[in-house]
């Protein structure tokens, strides 16, 4: 019958379906915080982790810098700021094509976290890595801008000291031969025989010969285009040579600070000297190695063992205690904006 045929509400007959801009009007279920939030995220629970577990020695440093001179310590602070800009200037050197330079300065400070976190400066390489690729750079040739870093600050951080070991060469032996020197060269030993195995595992294993030849060439390729501008080149070397100088003078407005007895070209002579022995034991942001090298070195200067700690220490406070939050901050932001 029609009368059974149109059927409406309350008959016991089903509805009709909505239409389809009905049902897309529906909201939708919320989500939780999206992967790339929770990347962004992690620096920062990892360095408020880091500074709680050490947090006695964090205020211990503390104390020592509120009877150092602050003028000094601002001249350090001032030094490491500068460092960042030196970074960022021979990070444009290592590639041909142009960065965004206040990005690249915020990289900069953003990988200071990241290399706190993991070990031979794995993490700031790896934001490095990041960044470039996210401005569209190849990975072979990212990759090989960051060999070109690493070789030129190695060279400029050598060469600087073998320049000040010329000009002051008893420096390290004040009050007596250089303490611990069997154990220190027990550690230039292995990292010669480190060297050594790397070779022989790179000759033995054609993959690896392989691979190790094509970068080579690649690096190479790209090293002869950057010197033919002269302003790459220029930047590349300025910036890994002044990287370290900043550093060193830190060390010495650290250690003037503190009324430390050791002339300040002596004090960036001991920084050198431990940081380029340091390099071989590859712990992250170089703590433990570096503070121990450069300790030892300062004594061997003509410093008290424990004015030598308290610099070490204050230094640590200056470069990285003081920075490593906002840097982690900074690099949760660039995660979460894509910057990385």
């Amino acid at each position: 019958m029609a009368g059974a045929d149109t059927a409406g509400p309350g008959t016991g007959e089903p509805e009709a379906a909505e239409p389809d801009g009905a049902a897309a009007a529906a909201p939708r279920p919320r989500r939780g915080p999206s992967p790339r939030t929770l990347v962004g995220l992690l620096p920062a629970a990892l360095v408020a982790a880091w500074v709680c577990r050490h947090r006695s020695l964090v205020a211990a440093g503390g104390r020592d810098l509120l009877a150092a001179d602050r003028g000094w310590l601002l001249a350090a602070l001032a030094a490491t700021g500068l460092g960042w800009v030196a970074n960022a200037c021979a990070r444009q050197g290592s590639v041909l094509e142009r960065l965004p330079p206040v990005r690249l300065l915020i990289t900069q400070f953003a990988a200071t976290a990241a290399g706190q976190l993991a070990p031979a400066g794995l993490g700031a390489s790896a934001v490095n890595l990041r960044f470039l690729r996210a401005r569209g750079v190849p990975l072979a040739r990212s990759s090989a801008a960051l060999a070109l870093y690493s070789l030129a600050e190695s060279v400029g951080r050598v060469g600087l000291l073998l320049v000040l070991l010329l000009a002051f060469p008893h420096a390290l032996r004040t009050g007596g031969p250089l303490p611990h020197g069997g154990a220190l060269l027990a550690v230039a030993a292995a990292a010669v025989a480190a060297l050594a195995l790397l070779v022989a595992a790179l000759a033995a294993i054609r993959p690896l010969r392989r691979a190790a030849r094509g970068f080579a060439l690649a690096a190479l390729a790209d090293a002869r285009a950057l010197h033919g501008r002269p302003s790459r080149a220029l930047a590349l070397w300025d910036g890994s040579v002044a990287f370290p100088v900043l550093q060193a003078a830190a060390m010495a407005a650290v250690a003037t600070a503190l009324r430390m007895p050791v002339p300040a070209a002596h004090v960036a002579l001991a920084y050198l000297a431990a940081t380029c022995l340091a390099a071989v034991v590859p712990t992250p942001g170089g703590i433990g190695a570096v503070d121990a090298a450069l300790t030892v070195a300062l004594v061997a200067a003509g410093s008290p063992t424990a004015t030598a700690a308290s610099a070490v220490l204050g230094f640590r406070v200056v470069t990285v205690w003081l920075p490593l939050v906002p840097a982690a901050l900074a690099l949760a932001a660039l995660i979460r904006r894509r910057v990385l």
